[in-house]
């Protein structure tokens, strides 16, 4: 009997879509695009919100342009954001894990919580991938009985093969 395993259910946060195009960070840029040809291959279920949607929306020309044809080289599902993610995010805000003034990072991981996503994938350093972020966060998912969910950039999950 063959055992299948199970895809593992991702949320892409923009940051990662928009370090597709980052001229500017090139090592970032470079891990972006091998998890991003991982995606190709559907070795995952990807997950966005519209507020990924909405934030690349807000991308000047031409990168926002650049950024939806890159959507459109992938499999994913988008979800709404719904009073359930608001509510979640309020409380991670309310905790103080996340500043109030970043709400949208805390949305970002309430939906993904929600949605049971296995990890959030993301760049950003400054308030998602952070211990006290991490630990906060499933402290009051476990809480509410929520799973916990993982946290990390495109480093932790691209192949561990060297690229030749």
């Amino acid at each position: 009997m063959e055992l299948k395993i199970k895809k593992m259910k991702i949320y892409i946060d923009t940051s990662v879509i928009s370090n597709l195009a980052a001229d500017d960070a090139i090592e970032i840029m470079e891990y972006s695009h091998r998890l991003w040809d991982e995606i190709k291959k559907d070795t995952f279920e990807i997950i966005i919100s519209n507020l990924v949607i909405e934030e690349i929306d807000e991308c000047p020309e031409p990168k926002r342009t650049e950024l939806i044809k890159l959507l459109d080289e992938i499999h994913y599902q988008e979800e709404a954001i719904t009073n359930e993610a608001i509510d979640l995010a309020g409380k991670y805000i309310q905790a103080k894990i996340i500043p109030e003034k970043y709400e949208d990072d805390a949305i970002h991981i309430a939906v993904a919580t929600i949605l049971n996503c296995n990890a959030i994938i993301s760049w950003n350093f400054k308030h998602m991938i952070k211990l006290k972020t991490i630990i906060g966060v499933n402290g009051i998912n476990a809480s509410l009985g929520y799973r916990t969910i993982e946290i990390v950039t495109p480093i932790s999950v691209v192949s561990n093969e060297d690229k030749e």
